[in-house]
């Protein structure tokens, strides 16, 4: 009671919430998978405040769970309830700082929606390439504190290659001003590189100056049935030698999901009507003519079937044809939500290997498995769902036939959600022993208490 009195004190009465049920909705996740309990939640609005606040939690030896949109799939945003904890909801740091279009940046607060960042920046005919399922709810610090990667990762990488400086509040509530637009700054450890990708363990980020890039003029998106993945490998290379630099996204998805989406949302049309094994639904950008970009992708895609990759295809004739087919792609997690998820990546090369023998091995050890398989084919981060809903039940059984896969093929357990309470054990597997004493090592010595979001990533 006395440290939420004091952090009432710092924050107002009405910014720290201390009832259950006013608590209720920053405890539990989005899927409803991970729930712990809390002393309080605060709601900082300044870097100040949040400084205060860390302060005050390190004085009392209280541990610290920073939480953004709360839209995380591995529980990185949630108490554990293993001990005393503070929830830090960022919301209250909305506000754009600076917007610098001759530099090509834009500083923004942890809070800031991620569909307001890339409002912002269109506003100022800029682009913020940074692009997911959960934009108009996520939030920049959740999504640097994961290095989400979305759907444009192909043409401009993961969420760390988007940010050239970073203001963090560090365990002991000192506060790392890092906030420089700088394309080149060689003076010793890249520290803000620290913190992406920490999932919170190491600091909290309360803001950064993020990269813009020159706002397309012309886009053009296509829907492509294809016979297996490894014709969509096949094809990623094809649009790269008919078309360059322009394809900026380049998804994957088998029939299955398509299927799923269709029963989610009836409304959903498919878009060739005839059936197909897969699909890749495709987005080009750059900064000519609508109609000659979309003339260039239909002859692109005349020559792909020429070669036999393609099966058929619909090119989107219009803006909302286009919205209409990537409502399809973003309604997938939604269309099967209650499934045993992975986040996993392999050399793009080793996509089709990786499908054949996951499935193969799931059949075989747990046939009533049934695998919904989409993602980012261009970066080689699949989505390896497993339903059904009964599942779950078993679900450390059917992540190690995955993760055996995985291992085998040299990828990664987790491309773009990170590790939270999730994969915390997993990754034990998977990373040598140097690799977790390189990571134990950091977080002691920037957290030695352990006080920052305990209970994730290590």
């Amino acid at each position: 009671m006395e440290l939420i009195e004091r952090l009432a004190a710092i924050l107002g009465a009405g910014n720290v919430l201390a009832a259950a049920g006013d608590m209720k909705p920053y405890l539990t996740d989005w899927r409803k998978r991970y729930a712990g309990a809390a002393l309080c939640v605060v709601r900082p609005g300044s870097t100040e405040e949040v400084r205060r606040v860390v302060l005050a939690c390190a004085e009392a030896g209280v541990a610290i769970v920073p939480q953004g949109g709360n839209t995380g799939l591995c529980g990185a945003s949630v108490p554990t309830g293993a001990r005393p904890e503070v929830v830090v909801s960022l919301g209250r740091l909305n506000r754009i700082r600076e917007l610098d279009p001759l530099n090509d940046t834009i500083t923004v607060e942890a809070g800031c929606v991620l569909a307001a960042v890339q409002d912002a920046a269109a506003g100022a005919g800029r682009l913020f390439p940074l692009s997911l399922a959960a934009e108009g709810s996520c939030q920049i610090g959740g999504n640097l504190s994961t290095n989400a990667g979305g759907v444009n990762v192909l043409r401009y990488g993961m969420a760390r290659e988007q940010v050239l400086g970073l203001e963090v509040v560090l365990p002991d509530g000192r506060v790392w001003d890092g906030l420089r637009g700088l394309r080149k700054d060689n003076t010793g450890y890249d520290l803000k590189q620290l913190f992406i990708g920490a999932e919170g363990t190491l600091g909290i980020i309360t803001a950064a100056v993020l990269r813009l890039r020159p706002r397309p003029s012309a886009t053009a998106s296509a829907w492509i049935a294809l016979e297996d993945p490894r014709r969509a490998v096949e094809l990623l290379a094809a649009m790269r030698e008919l078309l360059g630099e322009r394809p900026s996204a380049f998804e994957l998805l088998s029939r299955r999901c398509l299927e799923a989406v269709l029963r989610h949302a009836p409304e959903t049309r498919d878009p060739l009507g005839a059936p197909h094994p897969w699909y890749v639904l495709c987005e080009l950008a750059d900064s000519g003519d609508t109609q000659a970009l979309r003339t260039r992708a239909e002859e692109a895609l005349l020559a792909c079937a020429e070669r036999g990759i393609v099966r058929d295809a619909a090119l989107a004739q219009s803006e909302s044809q286009a919205r209409a087919l990537w409502r399809i792609r973003e309604t997938i997690p939604e269309a099967q939500f209650y499934n045993v998820k992975h986040d996993i990546s392999v050399a793009v090369s080793k996509i089709p290997e990786f499908i054949e023998r996951a499935g193969a091995l799931l059949a075989a050890r747990c046939p009533e498995a049934e695998p919904y398989v989409f993602g980012h084919v261009g970066d080689g981060n699949l989505h390896y769902n497993v339903g059904p809903e009964a599942l779950y039940q078993r679900r450390d059984e059917v992540s190690g036939i995955v993760y055996e896969v995985i291992a085998e093929l040299g990828g990664s357990i987790s491309a773009e959600h990170g590790l939270g309470q999730l994969k915390r054990e997993a990754i034990l597997s998977h990373k040598s022993e140097v690799e977790m004493e390189l990571m134990r090592a950091i977080k002691h010595a920037l957290d030695p208490r352990g006080l920052m979001n305990p209970g994730k990533v290590l």
